[in-house]
């Protein structure tokens, strides 16, 4: 799930509906609530955030440096127009990264998923042995031939392979893929969606890579 935060209704919107087209489950808020909300969220709100998407407004600096203290999810700041020195200023503090708009949702997820990897080195590493994941909108591949996988699948091993290693339960996945709040779908559909995944993998790899233990969660484990 990415958090989109801007003082203009169009732009939370506008980038929520284009996360949505992806298939990626977003959440757009004001900038002056922002900070209630960020206090008010809980530790499995927010490890389902897997990016901050920032804005133009007057608070966005000290906005960002409240999230470092509470997420470890990449935090992207929208830039409107070319500022050297703005983009420094933002570099300089608790932003990750700095793209102009226009920018495709997809660039966005891309550029995430990169800050993953520099930030956590070799958990973050998207190739196994025959596996690649991309995290920017293309299918895996296995043996550099493509998987298809319908979104919620693909996100799901985004999702797992991102945190390889890490037991994840049902309610973190269904929280990163279908957002935090999200009340017209039941929880017990991410079962559904990984078992689906799992007898595709274990057909195209000849085993398993993801081990699921009853009522504690799932983990990738290559």
């Amino acid at each position: 799930m990415y958090v989109v935060v801007d003082e203009r209704q169009i732009v939370t919107a506008g980038y929520v509906a284009s996360f949505n087209r992806e298939g990626v489950s977003s959440l757009g808020l004001f900038s002056e609530e922002f900070p209630d909300w960020l206090q008010s969220a809980s530790s499995s709100d927010l490890d389902a955030v897997q990016g901050f998407l920032l804005g133009e407004f007057n608070e966005r600096i000290p906005c960002a440096e409240t999230i470092r203290r509470h997420s470890r999810a990449p935090i992207i700041a929208l830039s409107e127009t070319r500022s050297l020195e703005q983009t420094l200023e933002l570099l300089s503090a608790s932003i990750d990264d700095v793209v102009r708009k226009p920018v495709h949702v997809r660039e966005i997820l891309a550029r995430s998923e990169a800050i993953w990897r520099r930030m956590n080195g070799a958990k973050g590493q998207e190739r196994t042995e025959r596996l690649k994941v991309y995290f920017d909108g293309r299918d895996p591949e296995i043996d550099g031939h493509g998987l298809i996988l319908p979104r919620r699948e693909r996100h799901i091993l985004e999702y797992l392979v991102r945190n390889r290693g890490r037991r994840m339960t049902k309610t973190q996945i269904f929280n990163a893929i279908y957002g935090i709040y999200s009340n017209d779908v039941e929880e017990s559909v991410i079962e559904g969606h990984v078992s689906k995944l799992r007898k595709k993998l274990r057909f195209k790899l000849g085993y398993d890579p993801i081990e699921a233990k009853r009522y504690i969660g799932y983990t990738f484990i290559g």
